[in-house]
């Protein structure tokens, strides 16, 4: 079901994708620091909360305060050559690591290659991958998330991390045919799966000590974001924000519901939200019905930000989907929204992200 998701999730995702290569101020590798987001560092029990999750009126952004990827202090060089089986049961042999290529439909991989503290050995970047330090990397995907393998060749990359978020295989396999060492990885992304990620990642690059101390680091920084976030959450499940995912691009008529297993589950559960579209039976990602989005009743929509542009913001989602104005989130234009390249990441990020999305739920910014 997982692997189906994440071809679901790229075939969605190819479909205008393109504005993502070039960052927003305030977007991933525009800078460090978002001054818009000053909420993001500040303990969350310490803002002004909203007295009632599920009632609550008006959009909200979810940013970090932060977009650099901070490496693990472990320095340990990499003990070269390993041979890795990967997600699809091939033998790999690496034998140096000298010029790394992480390329995925999120921008997981990469992020947990800087992450490693292996960063200054990224020779290029797909076009999810926009945090501080990529910005003058070679973009080697075209037409949305597809590779361009006259891009890589010209790289000449010793070692590529993928997955099958990403494709055709059939280049995948003419990169092998090049000798280049082609290891993918599992297309699995959920807050739960990202410790094994790390350690794919880590063993692939001949660092595994290095991912032991990431795995550890992120394990923690979880714990203690979702720590936070249960101290100020509604303890009863009635009384919690009922949620679902919606992903859009207006421009190709796109609609999807992400559903369970899709992974955008796994950030509602984190936030101590409900997730609707798993209450109603809704596996992995679907088109929208109206339907299920009445029947779900969800008091908030998560988006990604380029997706609510798309449609023209929370009026022009309405007016192309009328059934949202049946629903207590369409009532309530209650819609939280966050960078394309963030919301999805999981990685090392993932306790920033869902640090950012308990704000925008629990603690919105006042709408000037």
């Amino acid at each position: 079901m997982l692997r189906l998701c994440a071809l679901v999730l790229a075939a969605a995702l190819a479909v205008g994708l393109t504005a993502c290569t070039v960052p927003r101020a305030g977007a991933p590798g525009a800078a460090t620091t978002d001054e818009s987001c000053p909420q993001a560092t500040a303990p969350l029990a310490s803002l002004a909360l909203v007295d009632d999750v599920r009632t609550a009126r008006g959009p909200s952004t979810a940013c970090l305060a932060r977009h650099e990827i901070a490496p693990v202090e472990d320095d340990t060089a990499p003990a070269l050559p390993v041979t890795v089986t990967d997600s699809e049961d091939r033998e790999v042999a690496i034998t140096t690591v000298d010029r790394i290529l992480p390329i995925d439909i999120s921008g997981t991989i990469a992020s947990t290659v800087f992450a490693l503290g292996l960063g200054d050995r990224v020779v290029g970047r797909d076009s999810s991958t926009l945090f501080p330090g990529t910005e003058h990397l070679p973009v080697v995907t075209k037409t949305g998330h597809s590779l361009n393998p006259e891009a890589i060749l010209e790289l000449a990359p010793t070692v590529i991390l993928t997955d099958t978020s990403i494709g055709p295989k059939e280049v995948r396999q003419q990169l092998r045919d090049a000798g280049i060492a082609v290891v993918v990885i599992s297309s699995e992304r959920r807050l739960d799966t990202t410790g094994a990620l790390v350690t794919e990642i880590a063993a692939a690059l001949g660092v595994p000590s290095r991912g032991q101390e990431l795995r550890t680091r992120l394990h923690d920084d979880v714990q203690t974001a979702v720590a936070e976030i249960a101290a100020v959450a509604p303890p009863a499940v009635e009384d919690r924000a009922r949620m679902l995912f919606l992903y859009v691009r207006g421009s190709a008529n796109v609609y999807y519901i992400f559903g369970e297993d899709s992974g955008a589950d796994s950030l509602i559960d984190a936030v101590g939200g409900v997730d609707v579209a798993s209450e109603i039976g809704w596996q992995g990602m679907k088109p929208l019905t109206a339907e299920a989005l009445v029947a779900a009743r969800p008091d908030v929509l998560v988006m990604m930000t380029d997706g609510l542009e798309s449609v023209g913001g929370i009026e022009g989602l309405i007016e192309r989907i009328p059934a949202v104005a049946q629903t207590p989130a369409g009532a309530n234009r209650r819609v939280i929204d966050m960078a394309d390249a963030e919301i999805l990441s999981f990685g090392p990020r993932s306790a920033d992200v869902i640090g950012a999305l308990a704000r925008a739920l629990y603690a919105p910014e006042p709408t000037t």
